[in-house]
């Protein structure tokens, strides 16, 4: 336990080094290319790149059976399966990959030209951007059993090191927008497909040199490919629903509102992807120990990694979200100077998204180590897929852009408790001891830090550096006092407390 604690705890570290560089390059590159290109050719951009993610609702399945059954086999020192499964799962990203060209160069032209609002006058260049895009979700489809090994074997300082040569790659690449004349669109396209290239081959040239679970070796055994597929089948609704909220209420609005609403989601995913990076780095690192003690059937010592992981991650989320709530007009102001209609009301409600979803991020990684994603994934996920008709119907009643995401947290509110109890039904354990250990100890430490920091803002409108760097203060100071009071549970806190008092010591 305690091996594995202090290798989450440097897998984390290098995680979050990596993350806060990528987002200050993110958030700095953000600005840049939304000032070149416009509302409406952003707005477009990201539409086009979201025609594409839908048709690769496979590689989402597969993405999450590569580092499922990856970290399985680690955990059993399976390793002549790892070899096979590893195989297994590179031939059939690349048959995935196969599927998603077909899918994109029929129903997805189709899509572009006869149902989304495009400029009229700019229909050519947007089709280059589109096989642009194409191409670049090949080149990801394939390189996921590569990376899936990385984070598989724990080597967070290489996945660290590489995703701070890819900031640095796409800062080069906004430079470069700036000075290359032509169209700003079609060479931002164009200049992101040549980060994406390089960074993919690193992951490929890397893992076949340091891993000999990746030497390449067709494998014929057809149960480990109706294993895998069998597990793919049972997560596929569960990935179709994330797409249903994700790209496809994009496209929704696009139909009903233009690409100018399309680049106000843009930025608000934008943000919100920073900000998930927070909980994200925690769940990555926590991913294969999981798994791992699954495989182990350890489900004590599993329950209260889960438990713990939940409420960390939620904490580090709250702590940056509740910031951008109180401060959001003028961090988006600070950021971007100017900022399409509606980015303030979707970015408010996309963060308590957010929020809710950090906490089943960890159960989510119990149901994947057990193998059991059928009954979860068809009944979550049809109730995710609702969003989209539901979005549908109040668009056509003439509901206002923000609803389609109000609808979207009512949903994710209501799967949230759902999936708890399918969890029963594999796992023997107290549902109730579980809300109040994970969700009402959230609930209260959010309740509670935010009294201080409501109380600072209530009639004071941010307006300048000073009072943002204020607000982060008491902010952070009353959610980190909040967690230390109430937020943890007794064992955690006595740990905490004796590994600080030993530093405090040695000093």
């Amino acid at each position: 336990m305690q091996t594995r604690n202090k290798r989450l705890v440097k897998n984390t570290v290098f995680l979050y080094i990596r993350m806060l560089l990528i987002m200050g390059v993110t958030l700095y590159t953000s600005r840049i290319v939304l000032e070149v290109l416009g509302f409406t050719d952003f707005g477009v951009y990201n539409v086009v790149g979201g025609v594409v993610a839908i048709f690769g609702f496979l590689n989402g399945a597969m993405s999450g059976a590569s580092s499922r059954f990856l970290s399985f086999d680690i955990g059993q020192k399976n390793y002549d399966r790892l070899r096979k499964t590893f195989n297994v799962l590179l031939l059939s990203h690349i048959g995935i990959a196969v599927c998603v060209v077909i899918l994109c160069e029929t129903i997805g032209l189709w899509l572009l030209f006869n149902k989304l609002v495009m400029p009229e006058n700019q229909m050519g260049i947007i089709l280059w951007v589109y096989q642009i895009s194409v191409i670049s979700s090949v080149l990801s489809i394939i390189a996921v059993p590569f990376s899936s090994v990385l984070i598989s074997h724990e080597d967070m300082n290489i996945y660290a090191y590489v995703g701070l040569a890819e900031a640095a790659l796409k800062l080069t690449a906004v430079f470069l927008l700036t000075t290359i004349p032509g169209s700003k669109i079609l060479v931002y396209a164009i200049l992101l497909l040549g980060v994406q290239i390089i960074i993919n081959i690193f992951y490929i040239i890397y893992c076949l040199y340091h891993y000999e679970c990746c030497k390449i070796k067709i494998c014929k055994e057809r149960a480990m490919y109706r294993e895998i597929f069998g597990f793919v089948g049972g997560d596929l609704i569960g990935n179709i629903s994330v797409l249903a909220q994700g790209q496809g209420l994009n496209i929704l609005l696009n139909m009903f509102f233009g690409p100018v609403v399309n680049a106000a989601r843009g930025i608000t995913y934008q943000v919100q992807g920073a900000v998930q990076q927070f909980s994200n780095n925690f769940t990555t690192a926590v991913r294969p120990q999981i798994i791992k003690l699954c495989a182990e059937k350890n489900f004590t010592e599993m329950f209260l990694l889960v438990d713990r992981a939940s409420c960390f991650s939620y904490y580090l989320m709250w702590l940056i979200i509740l910031p951008i709530l109180l401060n959001t007009h003028y961090i988006l102001t600070l950021w971007l100077k100017n900022y399409p209609e509606y980015t303030i009301q979707f970015l408010d409600i996309v963060l308590w998204i957010s929020l809710v979803q950090t906490l089943k991020t960890p159960r989510t990684m119990v149901f994947h180590g057990l193998g059991k994603v059928k009954l979860v994934n068809a009944v979550i996920g049809t109730f995710l897929i609702m969003t989209f008709p539901i979005s549908y119907i109040a668009l056509k009643l003439g509901a206002t852009p923000t609803s389609v995401f109000e609808i979207s947290l009512a949903i994710i509110i209501l799967t949230e408790f759902a999936s708890v109890y399918i969890l029963k039904k594999y796992i023997k354990f107290s549902a109730t001891k579980y809300f109040v250990s994970v969700h009402l100890r959230c609930i209260i430490v959010s309740l509670i830090s935010g009294i201080i920091p409501f109380l600072y803002h209530s009639g004071n409108e941010t307006t300048s550096f000073t009072q943002l760097l204020i607000s982060c203060c008491i902010s952070t100071s009353s959610i980190l006092v909040t967690v230390l009071m109430i937020g943890m549970d007794k064992t955690t806190k006595n740990n905490l407390l004796v590994t600080i008092k030993n530093k405090l010591h040695r000093k």
